[in-house]
């Protein structure tokens, strides 16, 4: 793991959180532990980064997801597509991109939680999941808006609209002001004010935030990538910096639970015992389209 071991707090799996926080152990309810310690997000230089495909994954109409096979085995989110449809889609997309969206892709959706209380949702079901080409997406946004930015098999970027063309985002382990419009390399975007539950702070604080971060590299950063960041920057809380969440011998340990909805696959609860790593498992799936439930236990789906 390498440069990754000063981020490890426990190493002992007798430590790590294996069933319900009341003490109750439901049938229904099917948990595990996933701790992933990786070089993907951006600073390492990046699979959030990375140049995004030709289509994207962008469609004008919404494709499902891809069933998995097997409890023990990886499940595949995104199912292939045969010569004949990528070529329709291509086209449909090529359509969007003059009319600037909306777009729809297909995405892994989830909820998690923190205790009882709901702290993150992405339902199709409950909000509208579709994007827009960059140009129109900047002319939705307001100075403090959270964006993100989505392709095929990537982990989605995130930033803090300024003014004008301009977003304030963490690249490659650097916080840099850039243009929108550069920081899209062909990913199509939405706004996500409202993905986490938490109550956010004014825009002018939201600004205050990102702006006084900016020049920020390397060891200077506390953040593990654009969406924990531009998160922060939003809500101000300490538990989407690395390391933020540290509990004494005394203190009980929180634990986040985050529901992976397969479609035809049922919901998939995998528990963490922080908030960073949650978002860091969350997007290793966004990016790689693979659940991998080597960890989780009971052999049940909700």
């Amino acid at each position: 793991m390498g440069n990754q071991l000063d981020r490890i707090t426990h190493l002992s799996y007798s430590e790590l959180p294996t069933g319900d926080p009341s003490g109750l152990e439901k049938d229904e309810l099917r948990v595990g532990v996933a701790y992933f310690f990786s070089d993907e997000e951006e600073e390492g230089g990046a699979a959030d980064d990375r140049t995004p495909s030709s289509d994207c994954g962008f469609t004008a109409k919404e494709r499902s997801p891809g069933r998995g096979e097997g409890r023990g085995e990886a499940v595949e989110v995104v199912g292939e597509k045969g010569d004949d449809e990528e070529d329709e889609e291509e086209e449909e997309a090529e359509e969007g991109d003059e009319a600037g969206g909306p777009f729809a892709v297909s995405e892994v959706e989830y909820t998690a939680f923190c205790a009882h209380e709901c702290i993150f949702s992405k339902l199709r079901e409950h909000e509208d999941l579709s994007v827009y080409s960059v140009k129109t997406l900047l002319a939705m946004c307001k100075p403090g808006d959270l964006l993100e930015l989505v392709a095929a098999a990537q982990a989605p970027h995130w930033a803090v609209y300024e003014r004008g063309e301009q977003v304030i985002h963490l690249h490659r382990g650097e916080i840099r002001k850039d243009s929108l419009l550069d920081v899209g390399g062909g990913r199509r975007g939405r706004i996500v004010n409202n993905r986490y539950r938490y109550r956010p702070l004014p825009h002018d604080l939201v600004m205050q935030n990102a702006a006084g971060h900016v020049g920020l590299s390397g060891r200077e950063v506390c953040w593990n990538n654009s969406e924990s960041f531009a998160a922060w920057c939003r809500f101000g809380k300490r538990e989407f910096k690395a390391g933020g969440e540290v509990f004494s011998a005394e203190q009980q340990q929180q634990q986040y639970f985050l529901k992976v909805h397969l479609s035809g696959s049922g919901v998939h609860t995998l528990v963490f015992r922080s908030l960073e790593d949650m978002i860091r498992e969350r997007r290793r799936v966004d990016a790689s389209g693979i659940l991998k439930e080597l960890s989780l236990v009971g052999g049940r789906k909700e």
